[in-house]
């Protein structure tokens, strides 16, 4: 499960918000694709700037940190990934962002 399914936000393509908040970024953004088995940013939506997260928009990781260590989503997929020993830390993401950019 990606984000904007688990959040149902509707700001993925063709969902009920996109057209009045514009797609998601996490939905965007394709340096992250099948990370954590997710589609695009989808399973990673902590390290894209720009999500809409508690009603606002978030900014950079570092910005919006707090908020998203205590996100039921980000738990969730830590939890999940980490018993699979699949869970990618925040360094190896930042590398993948690079790296793929």
């Amino acid at each position: 499960m990606n984000c904007w399914e688990f959040m149902k936000c509707g700001r993925e393509a063709g969902g009920k918000n996109a057209e009045k908040q514009g797609i998601c970024p996490a939905y965007r953004d394709k340096r992250l694709h099948r990370v954590h088995e997710g589609m695009n940013a989808g399973r990673a939506c902590w390290m894209i700037a720009g999500t809409n997260c508690g009603g606002r928009v978030q900014g950079t990781f570092a910005e919006k940190e707090k908020d998203c260590l205590n996100c039921e989503f980000y738990r969730l997929v830590c939890m999940e990934e980490s018993a699979k020993g699949n869970f990618r830390m925040y360094p190896e993401l930042i590398e993948l962002l690079i790296k793929n950019s």
